[in-house]
């Protein structure tokens, strides 16, 4: 996803498209899986962790991320390829290798669907399979 392209996704979900954010957005398409704010600030040294967090929790609101736990104790960022900034239409399993440490989106695997039991109100789902990963089950 381009400068351009970055922009006009962001002004879709009503965010304002500064520099730091279309940079963020350019860094989170671009990436070939969910990153963590440590990765985030590694990968983009011109932009602080507290401004990159809160860019996060803004996308996040805007439902233009997904928000993973990793299944180590972290939290992950995914840029969402919905174009409603009011719901997540893209969510999917993901897995987490547990020796490599890296989270892999599984795109083709819709997340289950669940039934609660009356009273409850389901407001997302996070479904992360543990194990390892093809290249590291090689090993």
């Amino acid at each position: 996803m381009g400068k351009e392209q970055c922009v006009s996704f962001l002004s879709e979900h009503g965010i304002k498209p500064t520099a730091n954010r279309i940079v963020i957005a350019e860094t989170l398409a671009s990436a070939d899986c969910p990153m963590s704010v440590k990765e985030l600030e590694y990968r983009i040294l011109s932009i602080d962790k507290s401004n990159i967090f809160r860019t996060l929790m803004l996308f996040k609101e805007q439902h233009l991320v997904h928000v993973i736990e990793d299944g180590d104790g972290g939290l992950k960022y995914e840029l969402c390829l919905s174009h409603d900034h009011k719901v997540d239409e893209d969510e999917h399993l993901h897995f987490f290798c547990e020796r490599c440490h890296k989270t892999i989106c599984l795109h083709e695997i819709p997340v289950p669907i669940v039934s609660l039991p009356a009273g409850y109100e389901l407001r997302g789902i996070s479904c992360v399979v543990k194990g390892l990963c093809p290249k590291c089950r090689k090993q």
